[in-house]
C-alpha cells in the first residue's frame, strides 16, 4: 500500500518541474491526482501519463481557480491534498520593476497561494480534513539581490502557511516546503546563459550537486502523508545544504549588472 492510498489530491503548477515530479511521485504512492495548470496542453499530457484529470486555470484569478476546484473536487469524489505549486519569476533591480511586473509575480506567487486556500479548504473541511502544501522558496528564507518581488512573495507564503496551520488544525495540517537550486525550465536558461554556474553549484552545494524536481517530490509527498501526521505549520528548505554558504543566486546580480548594480 502506497504512502497517499486513496487520498484525493490536486496539483497547481502541474504541467512541468517540480509540479509534473510531485504529480507522478503522488500518483505512485497511491494516489487520485487533478493537475491543474495554465498550460492546459501540459497538463492533459501529465494526466494521460498519470491517469489524472487535467484543468487549464490561472491562479491568479480566484473565482476561476475556485470554479476549476469545485469541478475537479466532483471529478475526484472529494478532496485530501493541496499541493499550491504554480509560480513564476523575474530579476531586476528593484527600482527599474514595472508596477505589472510586481503585481504578476505577486500574483501568481503569493494571490494563487490564497486562492487555493480559499477554494480548496471548504472541501477540506467538508471531508476528513486533509493536508496543504505551498511551494515557497530559499529566496524567501535567503534573499538574493534582483530577487525583490519573487523573495518577498516567498516569505510571505511561508507566514501564510503558519497562519493557516493555526487557524485550521487539528482538521488540516498547512506546510511548506522551500526548494534550493534546482533544474527545471525556470533555471535552465541560468545554467545556459553563464558559463560555469552549474559547476558552480555543483561545488558549494554540500550534497555536490543541482536538485532535480524529484527531490522535491518527495519530501511533499512525505509531508501529505501519514508519516508528517506530527507536522504543521513548518517551512521545509530542501536545498542540499546551499544556503548554508548564503543566499540561492549569490553573485548572479552582479553578473547580471555589473560589481555595483549600476548596470
Amino acid at each position: 500500500m502506497g504512502l497517499l492510498e486513496g487520498r484525493k489530491a490536486i496539483v497547481t503548477g502541474g504541467g512541468s518541474g517540480i509540479g509534473r515530479a510531485t504529480c507522478r511521485r503522488m500518483t505512485e504512492e497511491g494516489a487520485q491526482v487533478a493537475v491543474l495548470d495554465l498550460d492546459g496542453d501540459a497538463a492533459s499530457t501529465v494526466a494521460k501519463d498519470i491517469g489524472g484529470v487535467a484543468f487549464a486555470v490561472d491562479v491568479g484569478d480566484p473565482d476561476a481557480l475556485r470554479d476549476v476546484v469545485d469541478a475537479a473536487v466532483a471529478s475526484l469524489g472529494g478532496l485530501s491534498i493541496l499541493y499550491n505549486n504554480a509560480g513564476i519569476g523575474e530579476f531586476n533591480r528593484l527600482h527599474e520593476y514595472q508596477p505589472s511586473e510586481w503585481d504578476r509575480v505577486l500574483r501568481v506567487n503569493l494571490t494563487g497561494v490564497f486562492a487555493g486556500f480559499r477554494a480548496a479548504i471548504p472541501h477540506l473541511l467538508a471531508g476528513d480534513g486533509g493536508s496543504i502544501v505551498s511551494t515557497a522558496s530559499i529566496s524567501g528564507t535567503r534573499p538574493a539581490a534582483g530577487e525583490g518581488p519573487y523573495s518577498a512573495s516567498k516569505a510571505a507564503v511561508a507566514a501564510l502557511t503558519a497562519s493557516a496551520a493555526l487557524e485550521y488544525a487539528p482538521t488540516i495540517r498547512v506546510n511548506a516546503v522551500s526548494p534550493g537550486m534546482i533544474r527545471t525550465k525556470l533555471t535552465e536558461p541560468m545554467f545556459e546563459v553563464f558559463s560555469g554556474q552549474l559547476e558552480r553549484f555543483e561545488r558549494t552545494t554540500p550534497v555536490g550537486r543541482v536538485g532535480e524536481p524529484e527531490d522535491i517530490a518527495d519530501v511533499v509527498v512525505f509531508l501529505c502523508s501519514d508519516l508528517a501526521r506530527f507536522i504543521t505549520g513548518q517551512n521545509i528548505v530542501v536545498d542540499g545544504g546551499l544556503t548554508l554558504h548564503g543566499s540561492g543566486v549569490d553573485g548572479i546580480f552582479e553578473l547580471v549588472f555589473g560589481e555595483q548594480g549600476q548596470g
